[in-house]
């Protein structure tokens, strides 16, 4: 009975240290960054702050006569 233990006992620790396996893998992994292309940005931008014065100097008169009461 003993004896039947301890082989139970040995084939098990056996089994178990081909269990314990250590695996490596090595990867690589390589980039290549291209050239990036820098280019010039044209922007165009229209300002009619002129003209928005101007029409606000315009209608200016008009408003000041509707805030004055008709009656008057």
């Amino acid at each position: 009975m003993i004896r039947q233990c301890l082989i139970i006992i040995g084939v098990m620790l056996l089994v178990s240290a081909f269990g314990c396996t250590r695996h490596e893998v090595k990867t690589e992994s390589k980039v290549e960054v291209a050239p990036i292309k820098v280019e010039p940005i044209h922007i165009t931008i229209d300002l009619n702050i002129k003209i928005d014065k101007e029409l606000d100097d315009f209608f200016s008169d008009l408003d000041e006569v509707a805030e004055t009461p008709a009656d008057e």
